[in-house]
């Protein structure tokens, strides 16, 4: 992917578009195009601490100018709190790609040609910038003024503290406080002056633009200085790794080799987009200390979540290749299974987990059975099946926040006053927005196809009774789904059956239905399939995924902006969101038996790929055209589910 001139050189869209890196344990790098910083996440070493959490900026970025003669050009850019932008480097890009998942700079000044790359060492907490002069006629002087601090990925950090910084051989070591980690910044040629000064007010615009605080200071520890002839390198490492760095040759062979190796998975057949989306893939499945794997359900701010791993699981690794990690996820979230739950959450500062979604271990199902699909090898069903049994029983008696399957009907109820449970889960102090208490409609379709594969589980187990027992129930939940979910009136299913908290049906079209169809267990008849899938191609379908409310209702939201109150207030009120689409293809594909008509539903987030965080996909997008991107910046899901939908319908073509 390359970017030329004409897209980058205009202050708007240099500074909105944006870069990704990730070191395999939680730990990132990312900015933007124009290297100004307008995040709080923007950095260039985010280390994760406690894989893959206790997330910590260090290294926010380096400044960089070069010498030619007696002349100076600032490549860099910053923005500050009094609207001043200053220098603006992005000027003197010829052109910004993104080359095997490393985004590389090319700058233009006098006629020499300067390239920048940055990338992570994987498994460790190590950024690598490399800048090599590809033609000049004389040599350059390359001066780097890195830009340093110590917080919480989440937060800003004011100056005026004490950060003890410490030249060594080769560059300088900076110790934030007693018991913080500490971290090297280190250049592979030329000199180090030491010279700690405080710059001041640097604003991160997109901060601001979600009402959040958003200025910070960050501290010059000095500056590297070398000159470059034609040809030659330098490289500037930041590493919080207690031991030497891998050298940067070394470092970046071994970044080649593991992209070789992920992009070995992708068809001959496949688009450019397919393999881009492959690399994006990657970057979500990731070490959890002491052992495991497990997945970030989005950059730049998100650890990982279960529903959004048991979602995004089946895509990021089966169409990939990679089994073995899928086995590794579904294990280590097995082993945290509690009264029939799997935590939503993993806090960042490595607390107990959290049990508040009734969809994680539904969604567990679907991604057993995807991995159990595509191997012959049997050992996990073995493993996790009492597991699996558990999580049914806890269901049926009963568990936390009314999760309960209803006696009369076989259905699945859920919730409690101020809980929200289901992907729809937004909520403001004690204002649950979409509270869905009762019998939610992807949550019964989730449990019917629990309870088909747990028959089909049993009956290769040997479980006879356990297959009868939840044959039966499946058997159930399909007399009484469409019976009692759907809406004549309005030719769609309702999205949630009432409970005693909440009673009533609710009208409400939401792309939640999409799953009786995508699923694919038969839970309506195919008159019905058919009505939901044109429904909600009609009035929620954009070519960026599904709107979250019908943009006919009194509660549609045309834009997801504003504070966090305003924002969450609209999370889930007609805000598209990616993941969907992918799902909503397969429906369609399901309903239509037209897979190159389903796969062009996809075409519009591959467009995307070139849009917001370049060759990622982003978490959510306005509800009206032409659907800016919100939200985080790259979404495991979002990816996951695009990619599992084309490599299904691709081999269905």
């Amino acid at each position: 992917m390359t970017l030329p001139r004409s897209c980058i050189a205009q202050e708007p869209d240099a500074l909105a578009r944006e870069w990704l890196v990730t070191n395999g344990i939680g730990g990132f790098a990312c900015g933007t195009i124009s290297q100004a910083n307008t995040r709080r996440y923007h950095s260039w070493l985010t280390a994760s601490l406690r894989p893959p959490v206790d997330r910590v900026v260090m290294l926010a970025k380096a400044d960089v100018t070069v010498t030619l003669g007696e002349r100076r050009y600032q490549l860099s850019c910053n923005e500050f709190t009094d609207g001043t932008i200053a220098p603006q480097g992005f000027q003197f890009l010829a052109n910004f790609r993104v080359v095997d998942g490393i985004p590389t700079w090319r700058y233009v000044i006098e006629g020499a040609v300067l390239e920048q790359r940055l990338w992570m060492a994987e498994g460790r907490n190590t950024t690598y910038v490399s800048f090599r002069l590809l033609v000049a006629g004389t040599a350059i002087g390359l001066d780097l003024n890195p830009l340093c601090t110590y917080r919480d990925y989440h937060s800003h950090a004011q100056g005026g503290w004490s950060l003890d910084v410490r030249a060594e051989a080769g560059g300088c070591a900076v110790a934030a406080f007693s018991g913080a980690r500490p971290y090297r910044l280190l250049l592979d040629r030329g000199e180090f002056r030491l010279q700690p000064e405080w710059y001041w007010r640097f604003k991160h615009r997109a901060e601001g633009q979600r009402g959040l605080d958003d200025s910070e200071d960050l501290l010059s520890v000095g500056t590297f200085l070398c000159a470059l002839k034609q040809g030659e390198t330098a490289t500037l490492i930041a590493t919080s790794e207690a031991g030497e760095p891998l050298a940067a040759e070394a470092a970046l062979r071994s970044h080649s080799t593991r992209t070789e190796s992920v992009l070995k998975t992708v068809p001959a057949r496949a688009p450019s987009w397919i393999r881009r989306l492959t690399l994006a893939a990657d970057q979500f499945i990731v070490n959890r200390a002491p052992a495991g794997k497990t997945v970030i359900a989005g950059y730049p701010w998100f650890s990982d979540w279960g529903r959004d791993t048991m979602i995004a699981l089946p895509g990021l690794t089966i169409p990939t290749g990679r089994l073995e990690d899928a086995a590794e996820i579904l294990r280590t979230f097995a082993r945290h299974a509690d009264q029939g739950m799997l935590p939503n959450r993993f806090p960042d500062s490595g607390e107990a987990p959290e049990y508040n979604t009734v969809d994680a271990a539904l969604w567990f199902f679907h991604a057993v059975s995807t991995y159990l699909d595509a191997t012959p090898n049997r050992s996990l069903l073995g493993e996790i099946y009492r597991t699996l049994k558990q999580i049914v029983d806890w269901h049926e008696r009963g568990t936390r926040h009314g999760i309960r399957v209803d006696p009369t009907d076989g259905l699945l109820r859920a919730g409690a006053t101020g809980v929200q449970l289901t992907w729809m889960d937004a909520k403001i102090g004690d204002w649950v927005v979409t509270p869905r208490i009762g019998k939610a409609v992807e949550i019964n379709a989730l449990w019917h196809f629990g309870l088909m594969k747990m028959a089909e589980w049993a009956n290769e187990l040997n479980d006879s009774s356990g297959a009868a027992h939840f044959g039966s129930a499946a058997d159930r939940v399909k007399q009484a789904f469409q019976a009692a979910f759907w809406f004549e009136e309005g030719g769609y299913l309702y999205d949630v059956i009432g409970g005693p908290d909440a009673p009533g049906k609710d009208t409400a079209l939401r792309p939640n239905q999409i799953f009786a169809v995508s699923l694919g267990t038969g839970l309506l008849d195919p008159s019905h399939e058919r009505a939901v899938v044109e429904v909600c191609a009609r009035e929620l379908l954009t070519p960026v995924g599904l709107r979250s409310l019908a943009s006919s209702d009194s509660r549609y939201a045309r834009s997801y902006v504003g504070g966090a109150g305003q924002r969450d207030a609209v999370y889930h009120q007609g805000t598209v969101w990616s993941w969907l689409l992918g799902p909503f293809a397969l429906a369609h594909h399901r309903v239509f038996r037209n897979a190159p008509q389903a796969l062009s539903l996809l075409e519009g987030l591959a467009l995307h790929l070139d849009d917001a965080c370049l060759g990622t996909v982003s978490e959510i997008f306005d509800g009206d055209a032409p659907h800016a991107p919100r939200g985080c910046f790259a979404q495991a899901w979002s990816v996951a589910e695009t990619l599992r939908a084309w490599h299904y319908l691709s081999e269905q073509s």
